[in-house]
């Protein structure tokens, strides 16, 4: 989903003194999206594992808007890869081009995943629609990683107003819902399970999944598999 344009940055860090030959070390981390939701959900899931991703890192998040590359709504599993993709690799150029010292790149994206329900033996079914939250994390220095949310079944008139008529999901929403501004709020997630899962912790549990591998990198090493 498209995003407005504004900066914004947020940091945390250890405050307990440390040894002498403890350095701090600031480490950004630049989401592709000025979106409050999303910038929160990344914030959240660094409180919990960034001490593991470098215990004497000082973290800080910062919000670029930049182009998600596929359309206001992405309708299918890979239009929402591809675009939290998209996010991130742009944000990997604007640091090269601009000098940023940037230490990971995160790209968010949330749609729709279409879906074909069919009974064994029969060749048509009927359409389910899912609601989807991506990310995708990467260094800029080799492979990145995604991350799910999970989804939520989407109601079927809704589902047809983004899908059939082109309505955006965030206009669809409040619609719906009757409410305005639901995208900035609890999002789509939040509607549809009464705030048990807000947007926001729909991309928290994404990011998470995304940053395993940085985390963890020991059991994601292609050396561990061959150890076995």
């Amino acid at each position: 989903m498209n995003d407005t344009a504004r900066t914004s940055k947020r940091s945390f860090g250890n405050c307990e003194a440390r040894p002498l030959d403890k350095i701090v070390q600031k480490i950004i981390v630049a989401v592709g999206s000025t979106r409050r939701p999303k910038l929160n959900a990344v914030w959240e899931a660094l409180t919990i594992f960034g001490p593991i991703l470098d215990s004497n890192g000082q973290f800080e998040v910062v919000g670029v808007d930049v182009p998600s590359g596929v359309s206001h709504t992405p309708a299918s599993r890979e239009e929402l890869m591809a675009g939290a993709r998209f996010r991130a690799e742009s944000l990997v150029k604007q640091a090269r081009e601009r000098g940023e010292p940037w230490r990971y790149f995160v790209g968010l994206e949330g749609g729709l995943d279409v879906v074909e329900e069919r009974d064994i033996g029969k060749e048509s079914g009927r359409r389910v629609v899912f609601l989807q939250s991506w990310a995708y994390v990467t260094d800029g220095n080799g492979p990145g990683a995604y991350g799910q949310s999970g989804a939520v079944q989407m109601p079927a008139p809704l589902a047809a107003e983004v899908i059939e008529r082109g309505t955006e999901l965030s206009v669809a929403i409040d619609a719906y819902a009757g409410e305005q501004g639901i995208r900035d709020a609890q999002g789509a997630w939040g509607v549809l399970t009464r705030n048990l899962i807000t947007r926001q912790e729909a991309f928290r549990v994404a990011v998470v999944s995304a940053f395993a591998p940085f985390f963890n990198a020991s059991l994601y090493d292609d050396r561990h598999s061959r150890t076995k």
